[in-house]
């Protein structure tokens, strides 16, 4: 096979300096022809761990071929597989499909075949169905978080992709939860297990906590939580859609600002609440379990159970976002008085008392500009680094995190400065085009 990249030069374009013990035990067990298994905790850096096997066995003869297949549960997974693979520099195309936007899009990107594509079980089972996918050619199939895709209504989308595929010859399968089933229609073959999973059930770097709460409608309690630990990186779970709505809802009228993130948004606003959460505009998410799993939002401090995970899988999953590879991390469990704690949680909880009086955390310095133009217009971070500056006359502090998404992008700047600098650019063009610039929604 013909190659035209090194490890070396992926791994200094990813800025890491060397790989871990489990990204090197699936490069050299993988390197063979037998088809793999590997669990490994959440942020423990296993999409990396199955995409530089992945490029070992691409023939980059062949770049016009899809070679590679990466099923993800979630679109906001596969969008982040997508951005490690870009990040690593190997000059091969990935396109990635989701549902929630413009198949179309993903259609013109399809009609030269890329050299891999990653994406949601159902628009894969769309495109394949309509023709866009080349199948025939596919000889690498990556179930990442394949615990998760395989659960019930994914199963029938699961099957027909796989069953589609005729020339499979290795399969890696990707989990941070052990000892779960794997469906006969997945075609395992000799299969090697790699077992990273810490053999305690919470990481050491890990506190476990309970706050009760005196009424049944916690809402009171967690606002007071949330005052307690001030404007850290916190994520609150509960267990449904409306739920979450409402909580951030009646935070906001207490003077708490957050964002709130499910599966039934759509995609553009979907993309706005994680970007301002990873920014700096919002310190608060709050969330269904579809944030557990696949988004990568470093240096969470703090993870509220608002409601009680209804699983162990489940709760190790929310843990997962934060205690991340060296980080430590909080878990705080909110508990009323008919509530208690779940038997699948072992180990002692430490009792969390809250001060009689809270005051509001301090507000966030950064507020988000929201730019109708992206990739697909030819336009990048420098770019609009480039217009913020000379356009709207901010210095280089006064910028923060940019994300340049296909049709759109988001820009962090300075609070303070946001009104002069909206005013200032709203006369000029980007890439000598007019582009409508306001505050993220």
């Amino acid at each position: 096979m013909q190659t035209n990249f090194s490890t070396e030069q992926i791994l200094a374009n990813l800025n890491i300096d060397a790989l871990n013990a489990m990204q090197e035990a699936s490069m050299e067990t993988n390197a063979g022809n037998n088809d793999v298994v590997l669990l490994s905790a959440t942020g423990s850096g296993k999409t990396l761990a199955f995409l530089l096997p992945i490029l070992q066995r691409l023939d980059f003869s062949r770049k016009h071929q899809t070679q590679a297949l990466i099923i993800a549960p979630s679109r906001e997974l596969a969008l982040q597989i997508e951005k490690v693979f870009k990040q690593m520099g190997t000059g091969l195309k990935i396109t990635c499909c989701y549902g929630g936007h413009l198949r179309e899009t993903e259609e013109n990107n399809l009609q030269q075949p890329p050299a891999v594509i990653t994406g949601t079980p159902g628009r894969l089972a769309d495109h394949i169905r309509r023709g866009n996918i080349q199948t025939d050619t596919i000889e690498t199939l990556v179930l990442d978080e394949f615990d998760k895709s395989v659960e019930l209504g994914f199963q029938e989308e699961m099957s027909f992709v796989i069953g589609s595929l005729p020339a499979i010859n290795k399969r890696i399968l990707t989990s941070a939860t052990p000892a779960v089933e794997i469906p006969a229609f997945i075609g395992l073959q000799n299969e090697t297990v790699l077992d990273f999973l810490p053999d305690q059930p919470v990481s050491e770097r890990l506190a476990l906590k309970k706050v009760l709460s005196p009424d049944k409608d916690k809402i009171d309690t967690l606002f007071r939580l949330i005052c307690a630990l001030g404007n850290r990186p916190t994520i609150v779970f509960c267990n449904h859609r409306e739920s979450v709505e409402r909580v951030s809802e009646l935070l906001a009228e207490k003077g708490i600002p957050n964002e709130f993130y499910h599966g039934a948004m759509e995609q553009r606003d979907r993309d706005s609440a994680l970007c301002k959460f990873r920014n700096g505009t919002a310190f608060l998410l709050i969330t269904t379990d579809l944030a557990a799993r696949g988004l990568d939002i470093p240096f969470i401090r703090y993870i509220i159970h608002y409601h009680l995970p209804a699983t162990k899988d489940i709760f190790t999953h929310r843990n997962g976002r934060t205690a991340r590879m060296e980080a430590s991390g909080t878990a705080i469990l909110l508990l009323s008085g008919e509530e208690k704690i779940p038997a699948y949680i072992e180990e002692d909880v430490e009792e969390m008392m809250l001060p009689d009086t809270v005051e509001l955390p301090e507000k966030t310095k950064w507020t988000t500009l929201f730019i109708a133009a992206g990739k697909k217009d030819k336009v990048n971070k420098i770019d609009i680094v480039g217009f913020l500056s000379q356009k709207g006359q901010l210095k280089k502090e006064d910028i923060g995190l940019i994300e340049v998404k296909d049709f759109f992008s988001f820009a962090a700047i300075r609070k303070s400065k946001a009104s002069t600098t909206l005013h200032l650019v709203q006369q000029h063009k980007i890439k000598n085009k007019k582009v409508k610039i306001e505050v993220a929604k």
